[in-house]
């Protein structure tokens, strides 16, 4: 529908611009014709609203406000021009009807960029519900910033929506990290499956990390291009880096984050609101309800890409008790280089741990042990008390978010596989699910497949 809506609309640009040069015609004539393709524009873009694929949703909000503007303005240039006995000048014609065009698909195209996702079905009991806060750590200094800011770290509360009358410290916590210049709604759907089966999910946003978010004082802080390019340049495999290179780059990022997610967990285990929690005035006793919720002797720990990396470097704290990665490089296990080598952590790691991956990186993993290379993910599995590895045939680095279903163009061009995406997250989420229950709830036993 929005293909045809598209088409129609510039049909009736180009049409009505070919019948004003086909003839000359007074200002006068040809504002109230304007007037009238537009009054017919939004009427038929409110016609379409009553069929599938075309809604009020942020997807057409531009070409809504394009249409209410031009109908505003089609007005306002009949009065003005209603007693005009001058012609219209066949070159403002065409510079109207091109501008009309672009202006047509420029407003459309959140519309083809994004899809019209309404999320994954629930399997749980509860339903869910969302909230948020940010977290100020005062002993850390935003390195982003001049100002002496102090860092900050956005946290989005996902849980069941009975939260006031659920027995305090009853919910397992899960804490999530997104990826490199991704954000909080990354994973939204394991978020939602994981709440709605009584967990409490803290997704966090890495600021210049994360490809936007806001802070305290409401400005939108976007992600820095310096690490967007390099992050671009690490994950392409740039042969121009020396190891030791990446190694100091990654080092830096895998700290700060690090530092993030170890702050949100003390935050929350603390379980007072303090000076170092913002909020809405209006969510502060929904707030509270979530914090005191949570079981802090019941936390896991997951994150996608640079976010899963994260999860296994901090999940070595003894107060984790499960950590997912999905598809991520632990790049925070590697400690050092040696002769151009990386040198890994080759500590026990006990808490049971769970990685997700894509074909290609499953293969990369095989031959490193082929040619007995020093690949961090295997070191850590093998070193596990409890270590779990699996992978999904057919798919790519992004198919572990949603963001194949919340805007198949876009995750395209990061990387999507010829799996179903629908059929993969939902996989996924399954896993996930069985892995906090076993781990953190104590409910049944847990085993995994080879590959998907």
């Amino acid at each position: 529908m929005t293909v045809l809506l598209f088409i129609i609309l510039i049909l009736t640009e180009v049409v009505f611009g070919i019948m004003g040069l086909s003839r000359t015609i007074l200002k006068k004539e040809w504002t109230v014709k304007r007037l009238i393709v537009n009054v017919i524009e939004m009427a038929l873009y409110f016609f379409m609203i009553l069929f599938p694929g075309i809604d009020f949703s942020f997807r057409f909000k531009a070409l809504f406000l394009l249409l209410v503007i031009r109908v505003v303005f089609g007005i306002l240039i009949y009065f003005i021009c209603r007693k005009s006995e001058a012609n219209k000048r066949k070159l403002n014609i065409v510079l109207s009807t091109v501008l009309s065009v672009i202006l047509v698909v420029m407003s459309l195209l959140p519309a083809f960029v994004f899809a019209d996702y309404k999320g994954r079905p629930l399997t749980g009991e509860f339903e869910v519900a969302e909230s948020e806060a940010i977290l100020i750590d005062s002993s850390r200094i935003e390195t982003f910033e001049d100002d002496g800011s102090f860092r900050e770290i956005p946290v989005h509360f996902y849980y069941p929506s009975e939260i006031n009358e659920i027995e305090p410290n009853s919910l397992p916590l899960v804490i999530f990290s997104h990826g490199a210049f991704g954000y909080y709604q990354s994973n939204v759907s394991t978020f939602m499956e994981l709440a709605s089966h009584g967990y409490v999910v803290a997704s966090l946003d890495h600021p210049y990390h994360a490809f936007f978010t806001r802070d305290s004082s409401g400005k939108t802080i976007i992600v820095n291009p310096d690490f967007f390019s390099t992050a671009l340049a690490v994950g392409n495999n740039d042969d121009s880096m020396s190891e030791e290179e990446l190694f100091e780059i990654t080092s830096k990022w895998m700290e700060l984050r690090e530092a993030d997610m170890n702050f949100v967990i003390n935050m929350l285990k603390a379980g007072d609101i303090d000076d170092a929690w913002f909020y809405d005035d209006a969510d502060q006793e929904t707030i509270v309800a979530i914090i005191n919720s949570i079981d802090t002797t019941k936390i896991g720990l997951m994150g996608h890409s640079l976010g899963g990396a994260t999860a296994v470097s901090v999940g070595r704290r003894d107060d984790i008790s499960a950590v997912i990665d999905l598809d991520g490089t632990m790049l925070g296990e590697q400690i050092g280089v040696d002769n151009g080598y990386p040198v890994i952590n080759e500590e026990i790691y006990t808490t049971p741990i769970l990685s997700i991956n894509n074909e290609n990186h499953n293969n990369e993993c095989l031959n490193a042990r082929e040619m007995g290379y020093n690949y961090t993910n295997n070191v850590i599995l093998d070193n596990a008390v409890t270590g779990y590895s699996t992978y999904f045939r057919g798919s790519e680095h992004m198919n572990f978010t949603d963001l194949p279903l919340f805007s198949p163009f876009l995750a395209k061009m990061l990387g999507t596989g010829s799996v179903d995406p629908k059929r993969c997250i939902d996989q996924v989420n399954e896993i996930v699910v069985d892995f906090m229950d076993c781990y953190l709830k104590g409910e049944g036993s847990f085993s995994i497949e080879e590959c998907y």
